[in-house]
């Protein structure tokens, strides 16, 4: 199973990376359903560590032995219009990036 092309281009470049090919079945958006089919023993999964944070499903998380980070942007009309929750998240961002 795997995301939608272009949608986790990083796990795509992953596999690239180091020379493999998966035998592909299905493509979709949503990762809870690809941990449902996972559960299910119909395949295996590369999702963030994020979405698995809270995973209610039954499955072993593994992490590789090589770090992998996916890049993130933030886009904003304006500093002057956007919420104080808003500010404070692109301050902790400043925060995690000064930190990695």
């Amino acid at each position: 199973m795997l995301s939608k092309v272009g949608v986790d281009s990083e796990v795509v470049e992953l596999l690239q990376e180091y020379n493999l090919e998966p035998d592909v079945h299905l493509t979709t958006w949503d990762d809870y359903a690809i941990m449902a089919m996972v559960e299910k023993g119909l395949g295996i999964g590369i999702l963030s560590g994020l979405i698995l944070k809270r995973c209610p499903f039954r499955v072993i998380l593994k992490e590789f032995e090589v770090p992998a980070y996916r890049r993130i942007g933030v886009a904003y009309r304006s500093k002057k219009t956007m919420s104080l929750a808003t500010k404070h998240f692109l301050q902790y961002l400043e925060f995690r990036k000064d930190n990695l």
